[in-house]
């Protein structure tokens, strides 16, 4: 299963998608800060599962019609950060899509995520992500998921991982840095995060028109093993 994040940069890089998507052959498309009113509803055998509605800049997820069926999709809004209630960029920060797969016959869970931006703290992208990770988890318990996005978390990774498996689930770095715009910003800020899963390769893909660089997810569903999931959620219940 290959997937592809693509944060567009408010919809610039959106000319890009049909060619990375043929290029990679990409199972699955996330996209963020795409201008929902201008975006297709199919991409070189990629179908639209669904968009946010209330974002100035949206997300989508897009799935390979003639490999899943899309059977349920949860759109959330996220604990707001000040730039938000300011300037109003994003209601809904997470969008999950539960997928059937038609040859195999099971079930996965995969989710496009936009963390609060810069200006906003460590705690509030960690408790983001902590919300988003369990909105996730009512989708399918122990189904395999996997959320890629823009987190927007530039330093202290490790602290994030381990925070990230308190939950039960794995954090992913792509094999080189995903954001150049800025000097001092640039590194790691697209992630993937797992469980039920086996992550293959998160791998950084050439930049185009977005100062975010697209990433590509390989990975394959456990589909045979238990998850753990609620362990693991428990575990880390107890460890907050």
């Amino acid at each position: 299963m290959k997937v592809i994040s693509y944060n567009l940069r408010k919809h610039r890089a959106v000319g890009e998608l049909a060619h990375l998507v043929e290029r990679h052959a990409a199972d699955v498309l996330c996209l963020q800060e795409a201008d929902t009113k201008d975006i297709p509803e199919r991409i070189d055998g990629l179908r639209l599962a669904d968009s946010t509605q209330r974002n100035r800049l949206g997300l989508a997820v897009y799935y390979r019609e003639n490999t899943f069926r899309a059977v349920d999709v949860r759109m959330m809004a996220l604990k707001k950060s000040l730039h938000d209630r300011v300037l109003k960029p994003a209601e809904e920060r997470l969008l999950g899509v539960k997928l059937y797969d038609i040859d195999d016959g099971h079930e996965v869970v995969v989710a496009s995520f936009h963390a609060a931006p810069l200006t906003a703290l460590n705690s509030l992208r960690r408790y983001q992500i902590r919300t988003a990770l369990s909105e996730l988890q009512l989708m399918g318990d122990g189904l395999p998921t996997l959320m890629v996005g823009d987190y927007n978390y530039p330093v202290f990774k490790e602290n994030l991982g381990q925070r990230v498996r308190d939950q039960g689930y794995e954090l992913n770095l792509s094999d080189s840095r995903t954001y150049t715009r800025y000097r001092f910003f640039r590194g790691h800020y697209d992630f993937a995060t797992s469980i039920g899963f086996e992550i293959d390769r998160v791998r950084t893909l050439p930049q185009g028109d977005s100062d975010h660089l697209p990433i590509l997810v390989t990975a394959r569903p456990l589909t045979g093993k238990a998850t753990n999931l609620n362990a693991g959620s428990r575990e880390g219940q107890d460890q907050r």
